[in-house]
């Protein structure tokens, strides 16, 4: 509604659907790319993005957070800015923000199988029809080095408490940019 140009890129057509019709409620323009975010089309959509922002539970769908990093960083305009605000490593060793995930080492690099996001909000008989999906979690020294070792240059990371628990990290953000080599 500002004249931001924005394009959103997403595994789900569902979601692609909801995000056309709110779109269109609010008279906004929107592009939305029912992809998948490792197969994006570089000669189309490569250094295209002043800023490239994620957030709400990203990472651990991808297996190889490098391999997710560097399309992040190929997304972006020279100087551009990457945001990814996702929940906290933390949340590997206790459900924290209550999202009904296993819980397990902190340095496990374990992929594991669970519900889909927001299942916990469906009747039993509709959660045990919902597809799995395949996790992994990463510790906070594998984010910040997989931004490091995809060419960003760190700019931030902030950790934000717990939903219901302002004692321990639920949250965080970390920005950083592509230089402008």
């Amino acid at each position: 509604m500002l004249g931001a140009e924005v394009t959103v890129f997403d595994i789900s057509q569902d979601n692609r659907r909801y995000a056309m019709e709110l779109a269109e409620a609010a008279e906004v323009h929107l592009e939305y790319e029912v992809c998948d975010v490792l197969e994006i089309d570089m000669d189309k959509y490569g250094g295209c993005f002043d800023v490239v922002f994620m957030e709400g539970g990203v990472l651990h769908y991808f297996h190889d957070i490098d391999a997710f990093m560097q399309v992040m960083y190929e997304l972006l305009k020279p100087g551009g800015t990457m945001i990814c605000s996702d929940f906290h490593p933390f949340t590997k060793i206790a459900d924290i923000l209550n999202l009904e995930q296993p819980s397990m080492s902190y340095f496990s690099t374990a992929v594991f199988e669970g519900e889909m996001a927001h299942a916990r909000f469906y009747e039993d008989s509709v959660r045990q029809q919902m597809p799995r999906c395949s996790y992994r979690k990463y510790t906070v020294s594998e984010i910040v080095n997989a931004v490091i070792n995809n060419k960003f240059i760190l700019k931030r990371f902030d950790e934000h408490p717990a939903w219901d628990n302002p004692d321990v990290p639920g949250e965080f953000t970390i920005t950083a940019d592509r230089g402008v080599r």
